[in-house]
């Protein structure tokens, strides 16, 4: 058994920090992979990514390929000799990479697998409207999300939570479940549980552009996209020929009639009509503005109190 595995750990953004964090503070990591610095923000400026940003403050060596497929860059995971491949929040590595560790390759998935298998599993779990969520440890094989589950554990999802909210969740729980999952494989003592293919949901990554509201839809399944799409890529709607975004939303529990699109101003709230009630919106953002609570956004706002959304 191996006291102190060489580990490599794969990553790029916030939700990854704290379990390359809590895997250095108790194995050591002798180096991480993660992306080259992109241009970010308003000031188009070049900038690192939270995980390198962690690594550095860490002094652990940092390798940022272009390619995963080039030679060079495996030849330099070869040469780290590592036992183990950790992988959270990054890019579909190539099969033959996965062969390298002496004793194997983990992926961090937000999800109870076989369920919401791919990029976003997060947001669909909360624009479902799922109760409950998790985390699964698996073996790494060619086919995305598809190895067998080491661990697993369970997440209850608190009411109308955003997936912003339910990223910090994860972000807290992840750490543990790694570092078991390291210990598990090191003493080469567990068990395998193969996913059931015939239980498979998928997860796709979600685009600005599919992100437009439905206001024909049920106030429940309407609060539900907004928020599973919140912060990122964002739900938004068309008002007077610019582009509205909300953040954060609850379904209205004493409804007051609106019709689909129709929105209504009262008494610091802001109804929006859905099939068979009212959402309130409670987090807004305007265009060129920063995202806002609804009562800082109406003591500035000077337009009619009842109006529709394109």
């Amino acid at each position: 058994m191996i006291d102190k595995p060489r580990i490599v750990f794969f990553g790029t953004p916030e939700i990854a920090v704290p379990t390359l964090e809590a895997i250095y503070k108790q194995f050591g990591i002798i180096a991480v992979v993660t992306n080259p610095d992109k241009v970010q923000g308003r000031g188009r400026k070049l900038l690192p990514c939270e995980v390198k940003l962690a690594a550095q403050s860490l002094n652990i060596q940092t390798i940022e390929p272009d390619d995963l497929k080039s030679r060079d860059f495996a030849n330099r995971l070869r040469e780290l000799k590592p036992d183990i491949f950790v992988v959270f929040a990054f890019k579909i590595l190539p099969n033959w990479l996965l062969s390298i560790p002496k004793i194997g390759s983990f992926n961090i998935h937000p999800s109870l697998l076989p369920k919401y298998r791919g990029a976003a599993p997060i947001n669909h779990a909360i624009i479902n409207g799922d109760k409950i969520t998790g985390i699964s440890t698996f073996l790494m094989e060619e086919k995305v999300d598809a190895g067998g589950i080491l661990l697993q554990e369970e997440l209850l999802i608190p009411d109308n939570s955003t997936a912003g909210d339910l990223i910090q969740i994860v972000k807290l729980k992840a750490p543990d479940i790694a570092l078991r999952t390291i210990k598990l494989l090191v003493s080469g003592n567990y068990e395998i549980i193969k996913q059931d293919n015939s239980l498979v949901t998928k997860a796709p990554k979600l685009l600005k552009e599919n992100c437009k509201i439905n206001f024909n839809q049920p106030a429940e399944k309407v609060k539900n996209f907004i928020n599973g799409v919140s912060p990122d890529p964002a739900a938004w709607t068309e008002w007077n020929g610019q582009q509205v975004k909300f953040y954060r939303t609850i379904v209205n529990n004493n409804p007051i009639g609106l019709k689909p699109n129709v929105f209504f101003i009262q008494n610091k709230n802001f109804f929006v009509g859905c099939a068979d009630g009212e959402i309130k919106v409670l987090e807004i953002q305007m265009p060129t503005k920063k995202v806002m609570k609804i009562a800082d956004f109406l003591n500035g706002y000077k337009g009619n109190s009842i109006g529709y959304f394109e």
